[in-house]
């Protein structure tokens, strides 16, 4: 049985070795996307840096980048915590290995020894002949075949657990060498965030010698995203109010059938009802294709594309303070390429495209959801055209130097938060 034990646990180990294997893998894939992220931000702060007037956008990307290069420690943390296990696997198996390498030698040792004692052709033969029947004789024949066969698998046996044993003590030394180079890379990224909180700190001091100037900024650019909120919120208002007027036509059209009907048929005209009402998110869905591709838009929740093909977030959902000025956000903010292309999240229906103050915004349809996309240099779609999941819809414009995205999600009038909808 000893084979037996001692390959199951090769195969356990081998199966640890393999999840630990795809494990790491993710973690590298996650690491250099994070990564991306770093260096999109760095790019765009290096273009901002000519502007020496402090701007909001870069304060947050500021604060995007420092965010990004904790996660990226902390993922090379779970890098090392993952090897370590990797090593730990692979020792135990080295040891184990080692333990059953000597038995092995052990036993084959005996077994050489007892045929060094019966090497003898004559006493072979005795062996045989001094059996009580043919039916023991031929056994005994037997036995001996089988015991050659035996001590040549032992010895094939033997050399394949060496050859193991080399192998684990390979990927054992190339994880301990993996280690140190992450260990490296954990201390080279704690030095760059160590400069970056550096800059940070300056920066905060900047913004208490401009804070008069910044909180003009906020106030400006608060009043240019009202006048862009309350655009974008009548245009909701007036698909809500169309929905509405198509359902009560409907209503109407379907009543006058009715009566139309009865008096063909010499019966009671039916007496009309008040109908229950409808909400707008009622409204929005009374037709089966709206109903349909609300569904679709709601079960694509948390795994939408992004608006972008690269990017990171900058301003969260919500509201947000800056020393004593306040604003709400009721989107995300998506620091991304210059000259990116925006793409819509969903297929859906362009219900307003519009320009306030040299910068165009999209309104987009999916039943009783809609996605907003502002800042745009240009746009490629109008009003009424159907759009697919990830086409193009315009390029991204720039905001205090920074190629940047406001997008939002609503349902009817409310304001959903982005990052719950879109991909991770």
């Amino acid at each position: 049985m000893k084979p037996y034990i001692l390959l199951l646990f090769l195969f356990l180990a081998g199966s640890a070795s393999v999840a630990f294997g795809q494990s790491s893998a993710e973690l590298k894939r996650k690491k250099e996307a994070i990564q991306r992220e770093i260096d999109l931000l760095q790019k765009n702060a290096n273009k901002a840096a000519s502007n020496k007037k402090l701007t909001l956008s870069q304060i947050n990307a500021l604060n995007a980048k420092i965010r990004l290069m904790q996660n990226k420690i902390s993922v090379i943390n779970s890098e090392i915590k993952n090897l370590d296990n990797q090593i730990h696997e692979n020792t135990n198996t080295v040891h184990n290995l080692k333990g059953q390498l000597g038995q092995l030698k052990k036993e084959y040792a005996s077994m050489i020894r007892f045929a060094q004692r019966n090497k003898n052709g004559y006493d072979k033969m005795m062996f045989i002949f001094a059996s009580k029947d043919f039916n023991q004789a031929y056994k005994r024949i037997k036995y001996l075949q089988q015991f050659g066969q035996y001590r040549k698998k032992q010895a094939d046996y033997i050399q394949g657990k060496q050859k193991d044993l080399n192998y684990r003590i390979v990927i054992l030394d190339k994880n301990l060498r993996e280690k140190s180079s992450l260990l490296q890379e954990q201390e080279n990224e704690r030095k760059v965030l160590g400069k970056n909180k550096s800059e940070q700190s300056q920066v905060l001091n900047k913004f208490s010698r401009q804070e008069k100037q910044l909180r003009q900024d906020i106030a400006s650019r608060k009043r240019q995203q009202i006048q862009l909120d309350r655009s974008i919120r009548a245009a909701i208002n007036r698909e809500i109010e169309l929905a509405r007027k198509k359902a009560e036509e409907e209503e109407r059209a379907a009543e006058r059938a009715a009566a139309a009907k009865a008096k063909a048929e010499n019966k009671p005209a039916p007496v009309a009802t008040a109908s229950k009402p409808k909400t707008s998110g009622g409204y929005l869905t009374a037709t089966p294709e709206s109903a349909r591709l609300s569904a679709q838009f709601e079960g694509n929740r948390g795994s939408l594309p992004w608006p972008v093909a690269v990017g990171t977030i900058t301003e969260n959902f919500g509201r947000h303070m800056e020393g004593q000025a306040s604003y709400t956000n009721d989107g995300v903010n998506i620091s991304t390429a210059e000259g990116a292309s925006v793409r819509a999240v969903f297929n859906g229906q362009v219900r307003a495209v519009d320009s306030q103050l040299g910068r165009y915004y999209v309104l987009i349809k999916h039943g009783e959801y809609f996605t907003v996309y502002q800042n745009l240099r240009s746009v490629s779609v109008s009003k009424g055209d159907n759009v697919t999941t990830k086409q193009t819809i315009g390029v991204v414009a720039e905001t205090e130097g920074v190629p940047q995205l406001q997008f939002q999600i609503r349902r009817g009038m409310a304001a959903q938060n982005p990052e719950a909808w879109i991909a991770k």
